[in-house]
């Protein structure tokens, strides 16, 4: 088993910087709509890439890192998909052109990057230090499921959305898009477009949705490259999955429902596995295939009801 040094990390990141360059190359040419076939290839692409990645791990790292990586992928996969939603809710408020959107994902995954990284530095320099910190984790987490599974969705009101509110105070804001661009002229200043306060707010939504998804897997492990790399991955597949699945979102009602569960299971797994600071009683050690595979369970039932339930409303209703 060969150790994780920091020309490891180093290499990682530079092959993720060389993926996005190619994904912006193939995508960003110019302001156009990303089709379905593209999306679905991207999806393909960046899936096979996290797969492979699996494979080195199981080569040069063992199988069990290699399922810790494959179910904080899975995991951190399944929680962006919630984050796509919201995005979409944000794309519609501010009537943002399809060909405008990836731009603004682009730029969003970068910056999401950033946050990913400096949070699971963080995370996991507590996570060593402290290890009761874990048990914060593993309640934070139980406590933001339950939440989740009685919540209700609300709809986008830029007007009276704080992060907006804010960036107006600091900067002028034209009243209209400048195309793909996020800052433009206004009086002969310099303003930002209503395409940058979309940007604004993806990045606020990830740095939110992060909260839940960073600790969820420390529940799978405290390694810390494996955190960073499953966060990674599932990222980079977030602007092709955006754009296959953002038009059929409203189809998995259960979805919500079925990550909610996926966020108390992790949190409990948590709160139960084996710490210096828990009781020999409260102790229980959930293997991290046993893990995968309820995770991966929880997911394809709430997608199955989903699909189940929109075709007998179909059915019902055929106009």
């Amino acid at each position: 088993m060969i150790v994780i040094t920091p020309w490891h990390w180093a290499g990682f990141i530079l092959f993720v910087l060389a993926c996005i360059a190619v994904d912006m190359g193939a995508f960003n040419q110019r302001a156009r709509v990303v089709t379905f076939r593209a999306a679905l290839v991207w999806t393909g692409v960046w899936f096979a890439l996290a797969m492979g990645f699996a494979g080195l791990l199981v080569s040069f790292r063992g199988r069990e890192e290699a399922t810790e990586f494959v179910t904080g992928y899975l995991i951190e996969l399944s929680l962006s998909l919630d984050n796509i939603l919201v995005i979409a809710l944000l794309f519609t408020a501010f009537k943002v052109a399809p060909e405008f959107q990836r731009r603004v994902l682009v730029w969003g995954i970068l910056g999401a990057l950033v946050m990913r990284g400096a949070m699971i530095g963080v995370g996991a320099a507590l996570v060593q230090n402290f290890s009761w910190v874990l048990y914060v984790f593993g309640v934070f987490l139980v406590v933001t499921g339950v939440k989740m599974f009685f919540a209700k969705k609300e709809a986008v009101d830029p007007e009276h959305n704080p992060v907006i509110r804010c960036a107006r105070k600091i900067f002028p804001v034209s009243a209209a898009m400048d195309g793909q661009h996020f800052t433009t002229r206004l009086n002969g200043r310099f303003a930002l477009t209503p395409l940058a306060l979309v940007l604004l707010l993806v990045e606020t939504t990830d740095l939110v949705f992060a909260v839940d998804s960073v600790p969820a897997v420390f529940a799978v492990t405290q390694k810390a490259f494996i955190v960073f790399t499953s966060n990674v991955f599932a990222i980079l597949g977030l602007r092709s999955l955006y754009f296959l699945l953002a038009g059929a979102l409203g189809l998995f009602r259960y979805l919500t429902a079925g990550l909610s569960l996926v966020l108390v299971f992790v949190g409990a797994k948590m709160l139960l596995d084996p710490h210096d600071h828990a009781p020999q009683w409260f102790q229980l050690k959930i293997p991290t295939a046993s893990s995968l595979l309820v995770v991966a369970a929880i997911l394809g039932i709430a997608i199955a009801l989903s699909i189940t339930a929109a075709r007998r409303e179909k059915l019902l209703n055929p106009g």
